[in-house]
């Protein structure tokens, strides 16, 4: 049986051989995460009755040489239902998908649904413009597009012959 389960930490073990390739850090610290929220959506609890519980819309977050793209799926829900907020290079998602009550008549046999409140914060790879942030929503997806400060664009540096 299991008894416990720890999360893995691949960056623990190359901390400590001192590889200090950020490429691989940044690797590894995106497969750990990708890893930690698959772990914590299978084992929440997604059958509870409470409105109380907590769920995670699936995300994607591109990155452009002259914005950060993030698309969410927020099925059901509408534009009063979320509240978006950046605060110091942390980008905030956050809201509730209400259920509708149960009629007194319906027994179910399956449900794979997600209803509750919801909150996920992101740390963004690079310095955007604040105040030139949009946000959009269609067809059940919130797109927020973050234009990069200048200092974040890359830049290219002609050469010169001698």
């Amino acid at each position: 049986m299991l008894e416990k389960l720890a999360k893995w930490n691949p960056l623990k073990s190359v901390r400590a051989k001192g590889e200090h390739n950020s490429a691989k850090l940044k690797e590894l610290g995106q497969l750990q995460d990708a890893l930690n929220r698959l772990f914590d959506r299978f084992f929440q609890d997604r059958y509870t009755e409470s409105e109380d519980a907590l769920w995670f819309p699936a995300v994607d977050m591109a990155e452009t040489d002259t914005a950060i793209v993030i698309h969410a799926e927020l099925p059901g829900m509408t534009k009063k239902d979320v509240d978006i907020s950046l605060q110091d290079n942390i980008l905030t998602i956050q809201g509730e998908k209400k259920r509708k009550k149960k009629a007194k008549h319906e027994d179910f046999y399956l449900v794979e649904r997600s209803f509750g409140r919801f909150y996920q914060a992101f740390t963004l790879p690079a310095a955007v413009k604040s105040d030139k942030i949009t946000a959009t929503f269609k067809h059940g997806v919130l797109t927020i597009t973050l234009p990069k400060s200048e200092g974040a664009q890359p830049k290219r540096i002609a050469i010169s012959t001698s």
